[in-house]
């Protein structure tokens, strides 16, 4: 987390057009390829499958520039994924023709849309990539590919990703121990129970590690609903509704919470790491000491301190 704040300038190295809304008829909508290969951003969540980790080595390859490596890999599976992969590796014989033809055939795969934009913006049609990842955004929007997507059409904030939860809960250790899919089984069986709590755990496995954020928010919203006075449940539930497309959704519920729990130092912190996902430090650091100094012994007070401690050209009062 610290080292993901404290990189904070490293932005998803993809510059998009400065106006919306172009075609590649329009000039400036088409300008000079990029060099090299387009990047590979594969996510393979809990899938453990001998291809899943197969792809993932490949996917390393790759992304490490063993192209031929990664390719002969690519070429044993015939998934999407993989598909994609081959394509990317044999990027100067036709590889965005391909992957368009790919896009034909899964129009609404999140995967192949995020890297069709890739393949666009690799080949120096831009305005085509900002459509294609708008399209992302929206019809895979519960998905890492559609988190990945919102990353790209909002550059200027500097965070990318979804918006750290750094709640006080944690799943019982037999549940930590079991594999990444069993634990999640295990979750999602208990947020089927009226417990707040499971909701939570199993809305922070989506949020965090899967990167669904629209199943998240359900969980969190769940949650909030059994235990109205509980402001983490009540925290939760208002981050589970941050876009960087509609940020003030979730500032229009997570701001009056410092009035209903006006010592809470989840509140605030949240509200702080909020507010630096929106690209706005100078107001995350109010609340980011507000938290720290608000219940002392809490988890939330030492996280607080922790980030203030990290983030450039701030310290921890």
């Amino acid at each position: 987390m610290l080292a993901a704040l404290a990189a904070a300038g490293a932005v998803i190295g993809v510059t998009l057009l400065q106006t919306r809304g172009e075609t590649t008829t329009v000039k400036g909508a088409v300008v000079t390829p990029q060099p090299g290969y387009p990047p590979l951003r594969l996510d393979f969540g809990v899938d453990a499958s001998a291809e899943a980790q197969a792809l993932a080595r490949a996917q390393q390859l790759y992304n490490g520039k063993h192209v031929a490596q990664a390719a002969a890999i690519f070429r044993r599976y015939q998934s999407p994924e993989a598909r994609i992969g081959s394509a990317f590796a044999a990027w100067n014989q036709g590889g965005l023709a391909t992957v368009e033809q790919l896009a034909k055939s899964y129009p609404s795969s999140g995967v192949v849309l995020l890297h069709l934009g890739f393949a666009e913006f690799w080949a120096g049609h831009n305005a085509d990539a900002v459509g294609t990842w708008e399209k992302t955004a929206r019809v895979a929007a519960d998905s890492p590919y559609g988190v990945k997507a919102e990353d790209l059409l909002h550059p200027t904030l500097k965070l990318p990703g979804l918006p750290y939860l750094l709640l006080d809960v944690q799943p019982p250790r037999a549940i930590q121990k079991l594999p990444a899919a069993a634990e999640l089984a295990a979750l999602a069986k208990g947020a089927a129970k009226p417990s707040a709590r499971a909701k939570l755990l199993y809305g922070l496995a989506l949020w965090t590690n899967l990167q669904r954020p629209i199943s998240a928010e359900r969980q969190f919203a769940a949650a909030a609903k059994l235990s109205p006075h509980d402001p983490a449940a009540r925290t939760a539930a208002a981050v589970g509704a941050f876009t960087k497309a509609d940020p003030a959704k979730a500032f229009g519920r997570l701001g009056p919470l410092t009035g209903v729990f006006p010592r809470s130092s989840v509140v605030r912190l949240e509200l702080g790491l909020l507010l630096l996902w929106n690209g706005d430090p100078k107001k995350a650091l109010p609340q980011l000491r507000l938290a720290a100094a608000d219940q002392p012994g809490s988890s939330y007070s030492q996280d607080a301190k922790a980030l203030l401690a990290h983030l450039p050209g701030t310290r921890s009062k």
